[in-house]
């Protein structure tokens, strides 16, 4: 099987996951968020390693942040539907699943000048503006759809570079620990923290956006 075909397969069944938990909200979406940000401190906390305490604990802000935001906005409208909880997180999801997937065929078909070629090689500007383009598109779709508050349009380029951000970060993280992946849990993908590093910062800029008053 081809690494893009054996990627393909376990993104879907990871999609499939994330939106029935999230569905469904409550315990089992609480139970999904619990695991991720569970197992992104521990393949974290294996590649500090020997880096220092602050690093640990840093690692365990940054896994706990974004798990609290998605939790909270999810529920905060209340069970079934609520305020537009389930409409949000799945904005988010949209918004990051989108920049990856947009930057991982845009940068593939295209190449061209390296982004990050000290902390990510394989990264490319083309792949960046693949990603945002197509982040912008299917948030803004999907935020039209479902009528939500027109600020979320301007925000999707922006928190889909924020997704880059959290991806070149913990590529850094990666390089400075010298391994390739965050672990091997996931087949083609890597850990879970090589699939939800982009999420992390969309889940708490989605959640202070919603403090703000923006739903």
């Amino acid at each position: 099987m081809s690494e893009i075909a054996l990627r393909s397969i376990t993104g879907v069944l990871m999609v499939l996951t994330a939106l029935t938990a999230e569905w469904f909200g409550g315990t089992a979406f609480a139970i999904l968020v619990a695991g991720a940000a569970t197992a992104i401190y521990y393949e974290w906390a294996k590649m500090v390693r020997g880096w220092g305490l602050k690093w640990h604990v840093g690692g365990f802000v940054y896994a706990l942040l974004p798990a609290l935001a998605l939790l909270w906005v999810r529920e905060r409208g209340g069970v079934p539907a609520g305020a537009e909880g389930f409409e949000l997180v799945l904005w988010a999801f949209i918004v990051t699943w989108s920049a990856d997937i947009g930057a991982f065929f845009v940068g593939r078909t295209f190449g061209g000048r390296k982004l990050a070629p000290t902390i990510s090689p394989n990264k490319t500007v083309s792949g960046l503006i693949g990603g945002i383009v197509t982040a912008t598109l299917l948030g803004g779709i999907w935020a039209m759809h479902e009528g939500l508050h027109w600020g979320w349009l301007l925000l999707a380029p922006i928190f889909a570079l924020a997704a880059a951000i959290g991806d070149l970060f913990e590529s850094w993280m990666k390089r400075q620990a010298g391994v390739k992946d965050s672990g091997r849990i996931l087949p083609g993908h890597g850990g879970v923290f090589d699939r939800l590093d982009g999420l992390v910062p969309v889940a708490i800029l989605t959640g202070l956006a919603v403090m703000a008053g923006l739903a």
